[in-house]
């Protein structure tokens, strides 16, 4: 495998050509920036501190983003929450939106250590965590690495439900990178609509939030991290733990939600006769590696991603957890059926 810092210099030659995207609105809440080092690399992590708006009930809410999102979408929950009389924290992940996109060893570990300081620097000492998507993974670290931090827990269609690498085939960190290289805004918004039951024109400022790298300098960097990170949720898998959660939890599903973890790269098989590197290229110009539509072999399909069964699976593995099947929504409930998320989650973290 080719060392990082030389995919840095070779991604490089492949940025050009990326779709520009519109750009996504002004955001509600001003973004903050908490300085930290990591791996001796000086990083900011960007977060919105929203305090409550109704009667302040003491408590303190951690929203964490998913993979393809950043705190962003969060800010309508946060602005619900806060009339509640919520204290509402909502942090981009190291790699994502307006935080630092560095080159580091990403994991679920060092990303809650990161939320611990975080809290600690704003002086919150007990929080309910609410994780959608990837951001479900990180918060059942958090739940583990902090058991004494977190009141109650929320997992909104949470990945990370079953083992990825007993289903999807292992792809090198460069043929990652090199299909992140050949992201347009098309693609995203593809992927976007996937997220959905029904697509609205307004969700597209979600993956116009995402776009906003794709036509910057920064690109090539935000396409390691996106390898990287993926290469995190693949290899640091959280389902065997789910039993060791003690706190109270929420597994709030879209009952049509059916996620394809690593849809960009289910295709991508070295095969054995595969030419050697092409340091211009990073690799051979095959159209069955750049196929990143979202194209999934029926055996991957049928495989996994079953996501009702495996809410299931989590509801029975959590003692004490309760679990909200959310009609008519995929995979992203917060956004397409906000009321009937805000019903299910507002009364569950109330003290």
């Amino acid at each position: 495998m080719l060392p990082r810092t030389t995919l840095i210099a070779i991604i490089g030659l492949l940025a050009c050509g990326i779709c520009a995207a519109a750009e996504a609105p002004a955001p509600l809440y001003p973004v903050k920036f908490f300085d930290i080092i990591a791996e001796e690399q000086p990083v900011r992590i960007a977060y919105r501190d929203v305090p409550a708006t109704g009667k302040a009930n003491g408590e303190t809410v951690l929203l964490f983003h998913g993979e393809d999102f950043s705190g962003t979408y969060w800010e309508k929950t946060a602005e619900t929450l806060a009339a509640d009389g919520f204290h509402v924290v909502v942090p981009d992940q190291l790699g994502f939106g307006a935080s630092s996109h560095p080159n580091i060893h990403y994991s679920f570990h060092q990303m809650a250590e990161n939320m611990q300081r975080l809290l600690s620097y704003l002086n919150v000492r007990e929080v309910d965590v609410v994780g959608h998507s990837m951001g479900g993974m990180l918060a059942v670290r958090f739940t583990l690495m902090y058991p004494t931090m977190v009141r109650k827990l929320v997992l909104e269609d949470p990945i990370g439900l079953e083992d990825y690498r007993t289903i999807l085939p292992y792809v090198p960190l460069e043929n990652e990178v090199h299909i992140n290289m050949h992201t347009t805004y098309d693609t995203l918004i593809e992927r976007h609509k996937t997220f959905y039951v029904t697509w609205k024109p307004e969700y597209e400022a979600y993956a116009q939030e995402e776009a906003r790298v794709l036509d910057t300098g920064d690109f090539p960097q935000a396409a390691l991290c996106w390898a990287i990170t993926f290469e995190m949720i693949y290899q640091q898998p959280v389902v065997y733990e789910l039993p060791q959660i003690q706190v109270p939890t929420l597994l709030v599903i879209g009952e049509q939600d059916r996620p394809v973890v690593g849809a960009a790269i289910a295709l991508v098989k070295r095969p054995s006769n595969m030419p050697g590197m092409d340091m211009g290229t990073m690799m051979p110009q095959d159209d069955k590696i750049l196929r990143t539509a979202g194209q999934m072999p029926d055996a991957y399909t049928k495989q996994f991603g079953q996501y009702q069964a495996l809410a299931q699976k989590a509801h029975e593995a959590i003692k004490n957890s309760t679990l909200d099947v959310i009609p008519n929504a995929a995979h992203v409930p917060h956004i397409e059926t906000p009321e009937k998320f805000y019903q299910a989650v507002v009364p569950f973290l109330q003290p």
